[in-house]
């Protein structure tokens, strides 16, 4: 990262740091922020700090405006959650809450600030059939898509097609693993289902254990094509690797390791170790880096360094490193080559590159065509 990203990094590590910044230095700080989806984190880091009353107030009032917003999606979170373990009560086995749906349930660290997208579930893929046909009859639908994409969705990935609440508006990914079923790296869902932490507030459903929390997140991040939030997502490692060393001591960087190992997951923990250690100053040992199952290359870990620092820099389009462009593109592909091998990929890439042509050649016929009247 340049020099431009520094304040906000220095304001993730130490919400203090903001106090020092002139009125000058806020405005690249707040874009900066707002377009990597941190800016509620930041305003968690002042609420903490007592100090809203030492910033501008204009800056005071963009981010009071951003922790309304996010206590009010993860108030309609939660109420969510209550009826979907409503629906799903009558299933059989586990169902795990997975991503920013789960920080929010069980109250950790991330969960401070920060806005999500979408509902994660996981459960086994023997029982998708009867969960899907639950949640259609409590009012959740599958998005419109083509049968190409559910035949797409249905055989080869770690989802569902994505579902959409019809009252609501909130957005539900049905999983069955954590990654697809052509992916590079394979990683079972037993253990995860075996190791599962009850939630208090929702007695239906469950949260991967705080080792899992940190692997998956680790493994959405190492296999994202886009880029946006990815200085967003490693934050949120930084935050759950610091609260499991809280909560298990320095005997967590083992337990860590060895589970990284069982879920296969070991290439995606380096690179995020790496560059929490590196970017935020997370206290990651030398040996957990050393000892990292599947740790890569010299080489490979340059190339792929250089590559994520310029992806964490496309979330500002005023603050990218120089290369960032071809970096990003880069980083696209590869997120679907670990996603796919190309005997797949290529046929899919063309489909796609196809329907979207499609589509725009039928936008353009319906605005060229004359309107009655």
């Amino acid at each position: 990262m340049n020099a431009q990203w520094q304040p906000l990094l220095e304001a993730l590590i130490d919400p203090r740091s903001l106090l020092a910044r002139s009125e000058s230095d806020w405005d690249l700080l707040l874009r900066q922020a707002y377009a990597a989806g941190l800016l509620g984190r930041l305003a968690h880091g002042v609420v903490q700090l007592g100090a809203a009353e030492s910033l501008p107030r204009p800056v005071w009032h963009a981010m009071q405006a951003m922790l309304t917003l996010v206590e009010q999606q993860q108030r309609a979170v939660r109420w969510e959650l209550v009826q979907l373990q409503r629906l799903l009560a009558d299933l059989p086995g586990p169902v795990l809450i997975l991503k920013g749906a789960a920080y929010c349930a069980a109250e950790l660290p991330p969960a401070a600030g920060r806005l999500f997208a979408d509902i994660d579930l996981l459960l086994p893929r023997d029982r998708l059939a009867e969960a899907e046909a639950a949640l259609m009859l409590g009012g959740w639908v599958s998005e419109p898509k083509t049968d190409y994409d559910q035949r797409y969705y249905r055989r080869w990935m770690h989802e569902l097609p994505p579902m959409t609440q019809v009252a609501r508006g909130t957005a539900l990914d049905l999983h069955h693993r954590l990654l697809p079923l052509t992916a590079r790296i394979q990683t079972p869902p037993e253990p995860l289902f075996e190791c599962a932490v009850p939630l208090a507030d929702f007695p239906r459903l469950q949260r991967p254990q705080d080792l899992d929390l940190i692997l998956h997140s680790a493994c959405h991040w190492f296999h994202e094509g886009e880029w946006v939030h990815g200085l967003r997502d490693l934050a949120d490692l930084d935050l759950l690797l610091r609260d499991a060393l809280a909560r298990r001591g320095e005997a967590m960087w083992t337990q860590l390791l060895e589970r990284a190992a069982q879920l296969n997951l070991g290439r995606p923990l380096w690179f995020a170790l790496f560059h929490v250690r590196d970017l935020l100053r997370c206290p990651v040992p030398g040996a957990a880096l050393a000892d990292c199952p599947a740790r890569p290359g010299r080489l490979h870990a340059a190339w792929m360094n250089a590559l994520l620092r310029r992806g964490f820099s496309c979330a500002h389009a005023g603050s990218r490193l120089p290369g960032s462009a071809p970096a990003a593109f880069l980083l696209y592909l590869r997120g679907h080559y670990l996603r796919m091998p190309p005997q797949l990929l290529l046929p899919h890439l063309v489909v796609k590159a196809w329907m979207r042509w499609q589509d725009a050649r039928k936008a353009r016929t319906e605005e060229q065509a004359p309107t009655a009247g």
